[in-house]
């Protein structure tokens, strides 16, 4: 065997069904995953309650424009960093050593937010993100890599792994939240961190089931290629890291003079010139056939659903957190629940609904009536803006001072999940239908841009919360969604035949 065969990685075994008919390392993947939402959601469902707290109730005393304003900063960089950890993966690490460096550094951040100071704060909140830029991706690589090309259990395979996303994300709330509002702020971020460690302790433990399944770069070609490769990514990586930590002590230290929300608005405007120059490097670069540059124009549109729709979607965690906490009833039947739990509600209907939809769309395909990708996310843009819309009569009873009852919230998540469900599925399908293959990794890497620009403008939006009539904003949500979902239903036919009748 040659040097250059060895780097590459050998097909999985067919013959492993160990894990519910399932290759065994799916389950490593499984509960990994299901630990690191569990620490995400559970130190989310925390984040802008503890910055708004006052400092005699324990928590920062931030305005909520604030508070607003780092909150879609983090939730934006969390996805914005799964590029880079890419590329630090195919060219230094592989992705299973960038999985459990970036579940350390998640851990670490946690229980640096276990810390009650300002400057371990922030340095929490930068770790997590660099640590799930390592992690998020990489382990979605690993789940495919288990399966061989022509693998029929694959999409079942990243079903299964898609519940334990959701498994996490519905449990952490109930037990971080709890503990971070009933007992105190840093006892729930600690407890984030210990479920890292917890996902941690069984990836090691288990790692062994994945075999050579991302257990390397990429492979350039031979070992001096590869040697090159690994010597450049180590340089710059480097010099990124050392500029981060300088401008980050700068920071602390007052000696570079800029606030949280400075930097919150830079990163803004760094979002919208990186989406502007990826499309526009797409539609100036020749060599397209006329069928690709139409797809271009599909993808451009469903793009900018998608960022409508996170933006709206995302404030699970700013605005509908609040008003959670501020102006409904959190009780059922006498017995008083934390306002953090509402964030469990979303995974518990996905949980639920999910079978329901993907039976639905099968069944649709086949009487030939399924509706394309365009139809499918005006849907769920209708339904997330009712689900705002739904929230403005009870935000008007809210302004005079009655606290509401819980079922607005939950019909409002109800609706939002089945937004959900009808569209980042169809999305994620979509882009690997529509995108030019030699451009097919930067266009699913701008999906997970949109995401960012979503989680961006609904972190901002939740800033609004105090500075503007609750029932207007709710309102203005409802209708800017609403809106585009019909804009979207109106061109879903002449999008669908300009994608070739792909999408």
């Amino acid at each position: 065997m040659s040097t250059v065969r060895a780097l590459q990685e050998p097909a999985p075994p067919s013959h492993d069904h160990a894990f519910f008919g399932h290759p065994r390392g799916l389950s490593t993947l499984f509960f990994t995953e299901m630990w690191e939402r569990f620490s995400y959601y559970g130190m989310r469902a925390l984040l802008i309650l503890f910055m708004t707290a006052t400092p005699a109730a324990g928590g920062l005393g931030f305005d909520t424009g604030t508070a607003g304003a780092i909150y879609g900063l983090y939730t934006s960089m969390v996805y914005m960093t799964t590029l880079p950890g890419g590329w630090i993966a195919d060219r230094l690490i592989g992705p299973q050593r960038a999985v459990l460096f970036g579940g350390i550094l998640i851990a670490c951040g946690h229980f640096s937010m276990a810390i009650p100071s300002l400057s371990t704060f922030y340095l929490g909140l930068v770790l997590i993100v660099i640590g799930t830029g390592l992690l998020k991706g990489n382990v979605s690589v690993i789940v495919g890599r288990l399966y061989g090309p022509a693998d029929e259990r694959r999409d079942a395979g990243f079903s299964i792994f898609y519940m334990g996303i959701n498994l996490g994300a519905f449990l952490s709330p109930l037990v971080c939240g709890y503990l971070g509002q009933r007992v105190n702020w840093h006892v729930g971020f600690a407890s984030a961190g210990v479920g890292m460690v917890f996902g941690l302790v069984q990836y090691v433990r288990g790692r062994k089931y994945l075999g050579d399944a991302g257990a390397r770069p990429a492979d350039p070609g031979s070992p001096e290629a590869l040697t090159r490769q690994k010597s450049e990514a180590a340089r710059r990586i480097g010099i990124a890291g050392a500029a981060i930590f300088l401008f980050g002590l700068g920071a602390l230290s007052g000696v570079i003079p800029v606030t949280a929300a400075q930097i919150a608005d830079a990163a803004g405007y760094g979002l919208l010139v990186l989406t502007v120059a990826f499309f526009a490097w797409v539609f100036l670069s020749s060599g397209w056939t006329r069928l690709e540059r139409n797809r271009l124009i599909v993808i451009l549109v469903l793009f900018l659903g998608y960022a409508l729709f996170a933006s709206a979607f995302e404030q699970a965690g700013s605005t509908l957190n609040l008003f959670a906490d501020r102006n409904t009833q959190n009780s059922v039947f006498g017995a008083s629940f934390p306002s953090s739990w509402f964030q469990s509600a979303n995974p518990l209907f996905i949980i639920a609904f999910a079978p329901m939809f993907a039976w639905l769309w099968v069944r649709l395909a086949h009487r030939k009536v399924e509706p394309p990708s365009a139809a499918k996310f005006g849907i769920g843009l209708v339904l997330v803006g009712a689900g705002f819309a739904v929230l403005v009569p009870a935000a008007a009873l809210g302004r005079n001072g009655v606290l509401v009852s819980p079922m607005w919230l939950t019909v409002t998540y109800l609706l939002h999940t089945w937004g959900e469900l009808a569209l980042s599925p169809v999305g994620l399908s979509a882009m690997t239908k529509l995108a030019p293959v030699r451009i097919g990794g930067l266009v699913m890497g701008v999906w997970f841009l949109g995401l960012s620009a979503g989680n961006y403008i609904g972190g901002r939006v939740g800033g609004l919360y105090e500075s503007f009539p609750l029932p207007s904003l709710f309102g203005a949500v409802a209708a800017f969604s609403i809106i585009a979902g019909v804009v979207m239903l109106v061109f879903a036919r002449p999008l669908h035949r300009l994608s070739g009748d792909a999408a």
